[in-house]
């Protein structure tokens, strides 16, 4: 019992320690003019806000978020392939990929994915 104490009084105080110094070293005692604005992207805040910005980095940007909210959508499909009914499950999951394929094809032939024109 007492060599329990002790043992769990030593992993205290050695994790005590290790976060005081770790709290001490971490601090940067001279402050960042960039870090303290408002602004960490490199943006003048004291500009104006209404500056152009590129259509094309829009909508690559948000063709990259349908394709990484459809990775997020066919990953569940595939531990369920043991428990359901392999035809439903075989169209299902066909019928998604033809629908963001055909997306694809839509933005190619629109000309969204060419970043130079």
């Amino acid at each position: 019992m007492l060599s329990m104490l002790f043992m769990m009084s030593i992993i205290l105080i050695i994790s005590s320690v290790v976060m005081i110094l770790a709290s001490v070293l971490s601090k940067k005692t001279i402050v960042d003019r960039e870090k303290a604005s408002p602004f960490e992207c490199g943006f003048d805040p004291k500009s104006s806000s209404r500056l152009p910005f590129s259509l094309r980095f829009f909508l690559i940007a948000i063709i990259f978020l349908i394709f990484d909210v459809e990775i997020a959508l066919i990953l569940p499909v595939i531990p369920i392939i043991y428990t359901s009914n392999m035809m439903v499950w075989s169209y299902s999951v066909v019928l998604f990929i033809v629908i963001l394929l055909f997306g694809l094809y839509h933005e190619w032939n629109q000309g969204a994915l060419e970043w130079s024109s």
